[in-house]
């Protein structure tokens, strides 16, 4: 049976979240193209486990992990036409930042540009792919109060697909939300992988044409409901992947043997969970283990830590950090309209 508890309203769940995102991305940014023997020579086994600078810079994924929680709070309602032009607007204003020079995607860097010419998103994203851009930024959606399930899915897989159009992109960006609800309404950590895969067994045939329009015709697919599925199944191998490596003893490796690098959308989530669930009880301990990998070390962690956050809240988190981190302003001000 899976459990819930009650939120501790005074945890500050959704700041949490959005600060443990940015955290992570710290803790990965410097990480992220070394090898675990290099990062494991500079830091020690336990990889980096405080932040570095005044402020501790962060990449990309903060960045446009904002970019979507303006949008949302923006938006004067939870429907595909209110919030596509906000969506769009802010991931441009993102696009010709001087800010944007943290080696940012190419997937989103490409379709941005088309964006900007003003063409349909179905037709500007680039629908071929998958790459973790599309949900390392979605997990302010799992925080907004008031959104239903259809509502978060409806969202989640918008704000990816205006630049990742590949169907288990979006379906892993619906699962990245997801988790970070269900946690921030009070489930176990440990009862994620079964709460997850419920979700995508119930969700695999599931075209939200209100959501997506035509851009199941984008891809080779015969029918929506086929276009889907194709992601939905992508997401359940990566479960069955994380899933095998829970039942072994942890060998305190890189997860990444077990779950994948990271560069694409469902091996970032289940890399991420594998790092939370090996380190359910220190927020910090998860963050350096998804910053020590050979793969896309700034997205693991940074997913792990916007999990960690909506369960434990600030409270999860070292003091001082949340003065110390780059863009802290926002991440409160945000954190505290959700909380």
């Amino acid at each position: 049976m899976v459990g819930m508890s009650r939120p501790d309203p005074g945890a500050r769940r959704a700041s949490g979240s959005l600060f443990g995102l940015a955290y992570g991305d710290a803790l990965g940014k410097p990480t992220e193209f070394m090898t675990v023997a290099a990062i494991t020579a500079r830091y020690g086994p336990g990889g980096p486990r405080d932040l570095a600078g005044d402020p501790a810079l962060v990449t990309d994924d903060t960045q446009m992990g904002l970019a979507v929680a303006w949008a949302l709070r923006e938006s004067p309602a939870a429907e595909p036409t209110a919030l596509e032009p906000l969506l769009r607007r802010r991931f441009l204003d993102w696009a010709v930042s001087p800010d944007n020079n943290r080696a940012p995607g190419n997937t989103c860097l490409r379709a941005c540009a088309e964006l900007s010419t003003g063409r349909r998103w179905q037709e500007a994203t680039v629908a071929g792919s998958k790459g973790c851009g599309a949900n390392m930024r979605v997990t302010p959606v799992g925080l907004v109060p008031g959104y239903d399930l259809d509502t978060l899915a409806g969202v989640a897989q918008l704000q990816a697909g205006l630049t990742h159009g590949h169907p288990t992109g979006l379906a892993a960006s619906e699962l990245t939300a997801y988790a970070v609800r269900v946690v921030r309404d009070g489930a176990a950590l440990t009862d994620l992988p079964e709460l997850l895969r419920d979700r995508a067994v119930g969700q695999r045939r599931v075209y939200r044409d209100d959501w997506l329009g035509d851009l199941w015709r984008q891809g080779r697919a015969g029918s929506a409901e086929e276009f889907i599925a194709a992601g939905w199944d992508e997401c359940l191998a990566v479960l069955d992947r994380l899933d095998t490596a829970l039942a072994r003893p942890d060998d305190g490796g890189d997860v990444c043997r077990a779950t994948g690098e990271g560069w694409i959308a469902e091996e970032a989530l289940a890399s991420a969970l594998l790092c939370v669930l090996r380190h359910p009880d220190d927020p910090v301990a998860a963050l350096a283990r998804g910053a020590t990998t050979s793969g896309d070390s700034d997205s693991i962690a940074c997913l792990a830590g916007a999990v960690l956050g909506a369960a434990y809240g600030m409270a999860g988190w070292p003091d001082g950090w949340a003065e110390r981190i780059e863009y802290a302003d926002q991440l409160a001000t945000l954190g505290a309209g959700w909380d």
